[in-house]
């Protein structure tokens, strides 16, 4: 969470160690406030909750709920399953608002609270700030008593529904395809093998048995090396704590991002005249192998900062069907939220229509070799506007000119500056990086 004590949100949601940093107390308060914000536009609103495997999960679906009832909205209890079904559930069921309980990709002991609008999509950052405005006012809260109070219940069926929504995305046979998939012990452990056994696709499973501190161990999508392992061949497909990202390994064992990702969505998609505006959305960290890829096939590329809520907003702006940033958060025509399960199908649906398997379909493009350094700092004011820093920047980027690229952007959540860097080679990217870290961490120490 920041540090600024009237700020909860991060760049995703209120995230931080659960029980310390995100307690019950702090889970209901900011329930209680979220639901006197819709409580005020006089229907009858209910509000859906799902979460991940984490431990403490429960303790704080418990503490969402109770805050949603105190302030007499009806919640419902959607259970585990991945943040992509509480989005879709949040729209088939006419919620006035949807919850996940989920750190994400984060290590088991943090844990998170992220919410979706009536359409599925994440909340704004107007919303929010209204929400911690409510969250920190004063003002006493209506009291609720009897019938008023709002009540609870468990949604039967729901990674039913879901799952058989996300049969309706795919629109050519896929029976036969052979993956490996790497649940990382997470929400989508039960979920993803049923959906693809349903569909005909053969499937192996690893990390799929969650004991509640095991997610994200060494398993998902920030480790797409333990699939690659288990493979053995074939293509893997690896999620993460709430299954919102897909990185792929190919059957040669190399690693698939979300970049190449969406360069293979666009360029199907452009071949068969369905990629809406010849664009696609990706975020400031995608590779200029990514760029070169697109251009090379005349389709237009928007650029947003980092975070998968700009890249759903530039989406519905330019009406693009494409979207999604390296980490593997792919966003799609339904321009809603990062699903890796339906990105995982989109992909295996490509394959089959195709014919090619993944290893040729990655040659669409050819990645650039990337380094990232964060540097520590004691304060990131006035790093953009720092004359050493600019400098050093300038100087590396002459020398690279078109065939590199440069980014230095300070952290969303912590004291550090990212500063990373694409060039021909691993060895001047890590050079190049160096030297300007050198200079971030003299100039703003």
């Amino acid at each position: 969470m920041s540090s600024d004590s009237q700020r909860l949100f991060g760049t995703d949601g209120v995230r931080g160690v659960a029980n310390t940093e995100l307690t019950p107390q702090l889970a209901f308060r900011l329930a209680r406030a979220a639901g006197d914000m819709i409580a005020r536009d006089g229907r009858t609103p209910h509000v859906v909750i799902g979460a991940d495997s984490r431990r403490s999960g429960p303790m704080l679906v418990a503490s969402v709920a109770a805050g949603f009832n105190s302030v007499g909205i009806d919640t419902m209890d959607l259970g585990i399953l991945p943040v992509g079904a509480v989005s879709r559930l949040t729209i088939e069921t006419d919620a006035a608002l949807g919850v996940m309980v989920s750190a994400s990709h984060n290590p088991a002991p943090d844990n998170g609270i992220k919410f979706f609008g009536p359409a599925g999509v994440k909340i704004s950052e107007a919303a929010e700030h209204a929400i911690e405005s409510r969250y920190f006012a004063d003002e006493p809260y209506p009291t609720v008593t009897g019938a008023a109070v709002g009540t609870q219940e468990t949604m039967l069926g729901a990674t039913r529904r879901y799952i058989d929504w996300l049969a309706t995305t795919v629109h050519h046979r896929v029976d036969g395809i052979e993956i490996v998939i790497d649940c990382a012990n997470g929400a989508a452990s039960s979920t993803a093998p049923a959906l693809f056994k349903e569909l005909g696709i053969s499937v192996d499973v690893m990390a799929d048995s969650p004991n509640g501190i095991n997610i994200n161990d060494g398993v998902g999508a920030t480790h797409p090396e333990a699939v690659a392992r288990f493979a053995n061949g074939k293509v893997g497909l690896a999620f993460d704590g709430d299954a919102d990202r897909l990185i792929a390994v190919d059957e040669d064992g190399e690693i698939v991002n979300g970049d190449v990702i969406m360069a293979i969505f666009a360029k199907w998609q452009h071949d068969t005249g369905s990629l809406d505006n010849s664009t696609v959305v990706a975020t400031v960290m995608s590779n200029l192998g990514f760029h070169n890829a697109m251009k090379g096939l005349g389709i237009d590329v928007v650029l947003t900062p980092v975070g998968d809520r700009n890249v759903v907003t530039a989406m519905s702006d330019v009406k693009a069907v494409v979207g999604g940033e390296q980490s593997g958060h792919i966003l799609l025509e339904d321009r809603t939220t990062g699903d890796g399960l339906r990105t995982a199908l989109r992909l295996i649906e490509v394959m089959a229509d195709t014919g090619q398997e993944l290893r040729q379909l990655r040659r669409i493009m050819s990645e650039l070799p990337q380094v990232l350094t964060n540097v520590r700092v004691g304060s990131k004011n006035g790093w953009d506007t720092h004359a050493s820093i600019a400098a050093e920047i300038a100087h590396h980027e002459d020398k690279l000119g078109s065939s590199g690229r440069i980014l230095v952007r300070p952290s969303g959540t912590e004291p550090l500056i990212r500063v990373m860097v694409e060039a021909p080679t691993k060895e001047e990217a890590t050079a190049v990086a160096g030297s300007i870290a050198a200079v971030v961490e003299k100039s703003l120490a």
